[in-house]
C-alpha cells in the first residue's frame, strides 16, 4: 500500500495537539509538523509522537508555511490536519481504502464538522464543510495565498468526497474567537492590500449584513439554535472588520 505522511503547520498548540495525534499516530508512515515560533510544549509533545519537527519563524503566510512544509513528505500521499482536528475511524477507513485504490488524478475531500462554544453545528454553512486535504504529494500543493489557502486542482483532475467525519474542536471561548478572527482579518487585509484593492465603510456594512442573512437564513443557522445566532452575528462582525482594515488602509494613503 502507498506510504501517507500527515502534514501540519503549528504554532502554540499545546492544548490541541496531543488529542489530535493520537488520532493517526499508530497508521501513517510519518508525522511533518512544520513551527512558526511556539513558545509552548508543542516541540515536546511533537518529540513525544516522534515527528520530524522542523523550524521556520520567517512568516509569510499559510500557502507558503504549507509549501515548505510539504518539501519535507517523503510518502506517496499526504494528509493535511490542523491541531484543532480529529480523524474520526470511518474516515480513518475511508482514508485507507483510498490508498489501496490508488487512483490517478485524484484529490480528496474531507466532510469536516466543527464544534463551536461547546457545540457542535449542523448548519450555518459549516457542515457538511468539505475541504481538500488529501492527495498524492507530487500532484499539487496548496496556493500561495496568505489566509484561505486552497490546493490547486490540477487540470484534468477530479475531486472525491470522503466518508467519516473529520472533526474540528475550533474556538474555545469567544476571546480565542477573537484573537483568531482578527489574525485572519489581518491577514486578508494584507492581501487585498498587496493586490491594490480597495474598500468603503458602505461596502463593509452591506458584506456584513449579507454574511449574516446567508449563515442564518439562507443556510439555516437558526436550526442550530443560539449558537447559530451567535455564529452569524460574530461572522458579520469579523467581515466588517476585516473590509474596515482595509478602508482605513487606504485612507493612510492620502
Amino acid at each position: 500500500m502507498p506510504s501517507l505522511s500527515v502534514a501540519m503547520i503549528v504554532k502554540n498548540e499545546e492544548q490541541d495537539l496531543t488529542a489530535c495525534l493520537d488520532t493517526v499516530k499508530d497508521w501513517v508512515d510519518e508525522i511533518i509538523i512544520v513551527d512558526s515560533g511556539s513558545t509552548d510544549n508543542t516541540p515536546h509533545i511533537a518529540q513525544k509522537y516522534g515527528a520530524k519537527f522542523y523550524v521556520h519563524t520567517d512568516w509569510q503566510g499559510f500557502g507558503k508555511q504549507r509549501q515548505l512544509a510539504q518539501q519535507y513528505v517523503t510518502s506517496d500521499y499526504v494528509l493535511w490536519l490542523d491541531a484543532d482536528e480529529r480523524i474520526t475511524d470511518t474516515l480513518k477507513k475511508s482514508i485507507q481504502n483510498i490508498l489501496q485504490k490508488e487512483e490517478k488524478n485524484t484529490i480528496y475531500a474531507l466532510p469536516r464538522q466543527s464544534e463551536v462554544f461547546g457545540k457542535m453545528i449542523y448548519h450555518s454553512g459549516w457542515y457538511p464543510d468539505y475541504v481538500i486535504r488529501l492527495y498524492k504529494t507530487t500532484d499539487t500543493h496548496y496556493s500561495d495565498a496568505l489566509v484561505h489557502e486552497s490546493v490547486i486542482i490540477p487540470s484534468g483532475f477530479q475531486v472525491v468526497k470522503l466518508q467519516g467525519t473529520l472533526l474540528h474542536y475550533t474556538y474555545k471561548n469567544l476571546h480565542h474567537y477573537l484573537i483568531k478572527s482578527a489574525n485572519y482579518a489581518k491577514a486578508w487585509a494584507d492581501q487585498r492590500e498587496q493586490l491594490g484593492k480597495k474598500a468603503s465603510l458602505f461596502n463593509a456594512s452591506i458584506h456584513a449584513i449579507a454574511c449574516f442573512f446567508k449563515m442564518y437564513l439562507l443556510k439555516k443557522g437558526v436550526l442550530d439554535g443560539k449558537h447559530g445566532f451567535l455564529l452569524a452575528i460574530l461572522s458579520a462582525h469579523s467581515t466588517f472588520i476585516k473590509y474596515a482594515d482595509l478602508w482605513i488602509r487606504n485612507q493612510k494613503k492620502y
